[in-house]
């Protein structure tokens, strides 16, 4: 590939050490130095460094990609079998099996490196030597450890995982935003734009987990006519553009479009590609991060596939914090900086990312493992701060008000037997009449502009009880509180929204169902005084504190509490009814399922660190609601502005009792009741079909 003419003299430099280390993983096997539980791992994981190692031959010779399918399928299958659901009881990155046969001294560690190496997959189908060879000699270190007699402390074994983190810290960095930012990074684009689609080997090209739903979906987007696949781009790309002319940004500044989708749409990613490419712009795609250093649980921001095991993944989450001090948080931003210093100009040229996500996996219902890494007060503080830091840097190189992104969704085959059936529905859903639901919403919108608060009320068993408050217009003949969303940044059309005023915001949020970040949350509940989050249960496990545990990790993200950063009406019925007839309304994505009523974000508000940069509707009134009580911090103490999460949580129509506006002069008018829009000019948002 012709990528890997830009790592020729990076893999040269390395060569000598890439060599000697397989050298010494592969003497593992003759070695009777270790016995037992300790011999079975490193061999284990020296077979695995193995195949890894085969894999870089095939890569350098061109061999990878003249195998026939049935071996390139052999191959994916062995890399991965270990952490395969059905295996994974009994493999070292399962951290409970690994704690019971390794023992609590070192069994933690251990599978905190096993999951380490295993992402090194990645480096081999990349031809990437350097980050290869740091991960070979990691393990070569260990090993030693453990050779010498009388054994090392877990502490010391700890510490050679600590300083791999540590010392290559720039080396990871530097891996995420060339891939990122710089267009001569080519390794997915020369795979999508070059390879034979009808030809499924070039699937397993990626080095990523290709399962039946990889498979089902690139056979199935083949079938499609030309045209549909061309209005499926078209949509993706149009609404791109179109988020620009909407914030107000001028896109010809900007010569970067970063891509991020799901393995399988292939054939409509390169007539994305085509357009931009047309445009005069050029394309990054980029890896999901795998390597620990940088990967963020829940969210994959570049190519990827279906999960291996999503256990797997939930049970290595946390596993940073195991390393994470004031230490490493100075170094990975002092390394950071380095990196994006080397990188500005492209960074300057970035217009922002044109992402299609996935919805319909199989349901996961993970449990928690007291073996599994948790983050302790300590560790959560430093990430979150590391994390505050790393964003304020990330603002010196590339400007918020200067980008802008699209995000779209379909189904997955694992959604079910109709899948065939929700996806032509999804391509439907995401092509609606942008002019009608604008003109509809505007309705709304003058309404809600009329109001200092909005109440919103649950039906139907829902404990919701919600006051907003709203910002207060100084000029209502130029200004708004709320935007007329269509769909550019976020497809599909649907939704007005804004940022509330959090002082005087109270009450309760409840669903009794969601998916949030691949997680399922059964009886979820929130209450929130003056807009932050006072209290918060859900009913997935018999344990309460387990149950905040688990809300606090994966919607709080650590933090002690959080704003509402906005508050939101859905208006796409026919959203809603789609998730209905197929019973898959818990399995929308959050971009769908926002639609489908109102809805609450945790977190930063939409317009996070573009505060300042003026937005207006299509009416021409500026939307002033841009800021609330935290956001405006960046003013005066910017590490508390951000909390750098946003997570939408919707109540559906059906669980809706009431939306109603309640004006100055403490008149309320109703905007919704028991679910369906009352407000004459608003009541074809209620069409089914």
């Amino acid at each position: 590939m012709e990528t890997l003419k830009i790592l020729h003299e990076e893999n040269e430099r390395v060569w000598e050490r890439y060599v000697l280390a397989g050298e010494r993983i592969a003497a593992f096997r003759k070695e009777g130095s270790l016995g037992g539980a300790l011999k079975d791992y490193f061999v284990t994981l020296a077979g695995f460094i193995t195949q890894l190692t085969n894999v870089v031959v095939r890569v350098f010779d061109g061999s990878l990609y003249e195998m026939e399918q049935k071996e390139l399928q052999e191959l994916n299958h062995a890399l991965y079998a270990d952490l395969l659901p059905e295996n994974y009881d009994h493999c070292y990155g399962n951290p409970a099996y690994a704690v019971g046969q390794l023992g609590e001294e070192y069994g933690q560690v251990l599978s905190v490196v096993y999951s380490e190496i295993h992402s090194l997959t990645a480096c081999a189908f990349e031809g990437r030597l350097c980050g290869l060879t740091c991960g070979m000699e990691l393990l070569i270190e260990l090993y030693n450890c453990f050779e010498v007699e009388g054994g090392y402390t877990g502490r010391e074994i700890k510490e050679a995982l600590y300083y791999y983190l540590h010392d290559y810290q720039e080396e990871f960095r530097r891996v995420s935003v060339q891939q990122k930012y710089d267009p001569a990074w080519g390794f997915a684009r020369e795979i999508i734009m070059g390879a034979k689609l009808t030809d499924l080997r070039y699937l397993y090209f990626y080095g990523e987990y290709i399962s039946e739903n990889e498979l089902k979906l690139a056979e199935y987007i083949n079938s499609l006519p030309e045209e549909t696949v061309s209005r499926m781009a078209f949509t993706y790309t149009d609404g791109y553009i179109r988020g620009f002319q909407t914030m107000g940004v001028d896109f010809s500044a900007k010569s970067i479009v970063n891509i991020r989708f799901a393995i399988g749409f292939e054939r409509m990613i390169r007539k994305a590609v085509s357009t931009f490419e047309g445009m005069g712009k050029k394309v990054t795609i980029h890896r999901a991060a795998m390597n620990l250093a940088v990967r963020n649980y829940g969210y994959k921001d570049g190519f990827f596939a279906t999960s291996v095991n999503p256990q797997y993944e939930y049970d290595h989450k946390n596993d940073m914090a195991l390393c994470y001090d004031r230490k490493m948080q100075k170094t990975a931003v002092a390394a950071a900086k380095v990196v994006f210093d080397d990188y500005r100009v492209q960074c300057a040229a970035y217009a922002g990312p044109a992402a299609l996500e996935v919805f319909g996996q199989e349901d996961f219902f993970p449990v928690n493992k007291k073996e599994a890494v948790q983050k302790d007060a300590r560790a959560t503080e430093c990430m979150l701060e590391g994390s505050r830091e790393l964003g304020l840097l990330m603002t010196d190189y590339i400007k918020s008000e200067e980008t802008s992104y699209t995000i779209i969704a379909f189904p997955l085959p694992s959604i079910g037997e109709e899948f065939e059936e929700i996806f032509l529905e999804t391509i439907r859903l995401n092509t609606l009449d942008n002019g009608l639901y604008q003109r509809m919403q505007q309705v709304l919108i003058d309404v809600l502009d009329t109001g200092e608060r909005v109440l919103v009320r649950g039906g139907n068993g829902n404990r919701t009880n919600m006051v907003v408050c709203l910002h207060q217009l100084t000029d209502p003949a130029s200004q708004t509180n709320f935007e007329n969303c269509t769909a550019d940044v976020n497809i599909p059309v649907g939704e007005v929204f804004t940022s509330p005023v959090l002082t005087g915001t109270n009450g309760v949020l409840h669903v009794g169902r969601v998916f949030l970040n691949g997680l399922e949350y059964r009886e979820l509940e929130f209450t929130f005084v003056d807009g932050m989050v006072t209290d918060y249960k859900c009913a997935n496990f018999e344990d309460p504190a387990e149950n905040r545990r688990y809300i606090f990790d994966n919607i709080l993200y650590g933090h002690e509490t959080l704003p509402i950063g906005e508050f939101a009406i859905g208006t796409n019925r026919i959203a809603y009814e789609m998730g209905r007839k197929y019973g898959i309304q818990p399995k929308l994505p959050i971009l769908i399922a926002e639609k489908t009523g109102p809805h609450f974000a945790l977190g930063d508000t939409c317009y996070k660190r573009s505060e300042d940069h003026a937005v207006f509707n299509p009416d021409g009134k500026e939307i002033i609601a841009r800021d609330n009580e935290i956001s405006l911090l960046r003013r005066t103490d910017p590490a508390k502005a951000y909390m750098n999460c946003h997570t939408d949580i919707t109540l559906p129509y059906d669980g809706l009792a009431e939306i109603s506006v309640l004006q100055p002069d403490g008149r309320k008018v109703v905007l919704l009741k028991d679910g369906e829009f009352v407000l004459a000019g608003a009541k074809g948002l209620n069409v089914r079909e």
